[in-house]
């Protein structure tokens, strides 16, 4: 008997990484899947790997008419939802205060903040009283490391707004918590590096901040977000929970 049996989740961002991780652990633990991406090709090849039990729907969740359409065929097919799992999010390149430009900003808050946001807004006619939304937050928003200002603002404020929705769904028994990743060997995170020379060095660097000394798989990561979207977290709503190697509690850097 699997933790989520007869269940029935939403993954965004679900195509690679930790959100394919999620997903995968998800399904492994019984429960129906919807996941969603941004490129077609790498949705494709996660709904091959997911098998039957998952359903994969192109979509941005900055783009306000492909988050109606989701949640529009959630709704036909019936089920309606348990768990929210609210993952997509990216930003644009690093840039520091001085080289900030709007076109930036708004891209990251339109994508980390307003996508999220309206995601979780049309997801809660669909989701049952009980249900648990999990967010993605980030470490970044509790550090002040050079270039990463929107992004990790960005973060934060998904971070109070959760504490919010915990207090304005706690009638309806809903679940809110964020899951805060370390650094993950994911497509992401191996894209900064631009070169595949400099991957290896990147992941390296990544790994020296971290007293377990590495990255984490993102199956790690999975584990907990399964932990927060299951009943083994029945008593936890508003909370962050780090999957970080002990990166965040032990920094003493800038």
């Amino acid at each position: 008997m699997g933790q989520l049996d007869g269940k029935t989740a939403l993954v965004t961002g679900g195509s690679t990484g930790i959100g394919l991780a999620a997903a995968q652990r998800f399904v492994a633990e019984g429960a129906r899947v919807w996941l969603t991406g941004r490129r077609q090709a790498e949705l494709d090849a996660a709904a091959a790997l997911l098998g039957d039990r998952a359903t994969a729907v192109r979509s941005d969740i900055s783009r306000l008419d492909d988050l109606d359409d989701l949640f529009d065929r959630i709704r036909r097919d019936g089920n309606g939802l348990d768990i929210v799992f609210a993952n997509a999010g990216g930003g644009s390149a690093l840039a520091t205060i001085d080289a900030l430009t709007p076109e930036n900003f708004d891209k990251t808050f339109g994508i980390n903040v307003r996508g999220t946001v309206f995601t979780v807004q049309k997801a809660l006619p669909l989701l049952a009283d009980g249900g648990s939304i999990v967010i993605t937050g980030s470490s970044s928003a509790r550090r002040g490391n050079a270039g990463f200002g929107d992004y990790s603002a960005s973060k934060a404020a998904i971070r109070q707004f959760a504490r919010v929705w915990a207090t304005e769904l706690a009638p309806r028994r809903i679940r809110v918590n964020v899951i805060v990743p370390g650094p993950t060997n994911t497509p992401g995170l191996r894209g900064i590096a631009q070169e595949p020379a400099h991957v290896q060095p990147l992941l390296d660097a990544m790994a020296s901040t971290v007293p377990l000394g590495r990255v984490a798989d993102p199956s790690e990561i999975a584990a907990a977000v399964l932990f927060l979207a299951s009943d083994q977290s029945s008593y936890m709503t508003g909370s962050e929970l780090f999957a970080d190697g002990g990166e965040v509690q032990t920094f003493t850097g800038a």
